[in-house]
């Protein structure tokens, strides 16, 4: 399932204004297990547009990686926050300032409802890696504490290539490894079906409208382990989805569709 009412005005944000961005220097491997390690529980803020609002009373803060500026990430920490950055890798985004570092040979069909976003052909994964590990050192550099990586479903989209979910397990697994040894903690993006395999390789989830599609449960092995459901809603009322939200204990937030700072939660 892909929802990415946010892109618009993301892409819109990166074409006009970071067009000369330089990638750091690349960061050192960090040690085994030497990275952000959130518990399940914590709150959380997701804002992909406009200004950040950092006031908002969340644990944790998820904002666009190529957009929000290092000093962004510095006034949360001093606030106690930690801040997740966010980066579309399963799709080559027209307007980043990297997206010439994507062979034409690995782009796909154009992403459902996104046409300057194509698919990448994750089989190539060695390619693709390079990109990730050149985008991680950057959020590394600018003190984001963790990294939630977008489209990571490939193989059960139309992407233009035969995609397998063993493909997909392997992929998902070289995001995670990667991070780790960047010293990121890493989410894992909606792909519901894959949980089983994969929670022991993330640190935490992010999902959008389980309630709506009934799917919440199928992030319970998330939970289970302790680690941090990060769950969004954008028409479902929050009547509706936070007694089973608390029931299961996921962090969850309704978000309009745009992902400004305008947020609501759960009564307590």
């Amino acid at each position: 399932m892909i929802f990415k009412p946010h892109r618009i005005l993301v892409l819109a944000l990166a074409a006009i204004g970071i067009a000369g961005l330089q990638a750091p220097a690349q960061a050192a491997p960090a040690a085994a297990g030497d990275w952000w390690h959130p518990k399940a529980g914590v709150s959380w803020q997701w804002q992909l547009s406009g200004k950040i609002d950092t006031t908002v009373k969340a644990d944790v803060y998820d904002i666009d990686m190529f957009d929000a500026p290092a000093a962004t990430v510095s006034t949360l920490h001093a606030q106690g926050r930690k801040v997740v950055c966010y980066i579309d890798i399963g799709a080559a985004e027209q307007g980043r300032p990297d997206f010439k570092s994507f062979p034409k040979s690995i782009l796909g069909n154009k992403v459902d409802g996104w046409p300057q976003e194509r698919w990448v052909d994750i089989r190539q994964i060695d390619v693709v890696k390079k990109i990730w590990s050149a985008r991680l050192d950057q959020c590394k550099a600018k003190g984001f504490d963790g990294v939630e990586a977008d489209l990571v479903d490939a193989y059960q989209q139309d992407s233009g290539f035969p995609v397998t979910a063993k493909h997909q397990l392997a992929f998902n697994r070289m995001l995670a490894q990667v991070a780790h040894e960047k010293g990121l903690a890493i989410g894992l993006k909606n792909d519901l079906d894959q949980i089983p395999q994969l929670v022991g390789d993330f640190d935490f989830a992010v999902n959008e409208q389980c309630a709506e599609y009934k799917e919440c449960s199928a992030l319970t092995p998330f939970i289970k382990a302790g680690k941090p459901v990060f769950h969004a809603e954008y028409t479902t009322p929050l009547s509706k989805f936070c007694p089973e939200s608390k029931r299961l204990g996921l962090s969850s937030i309704k978000k309009t569709l745009d992902l400004t700072a305008k947020r609501e939660t759960c009564p307590a």
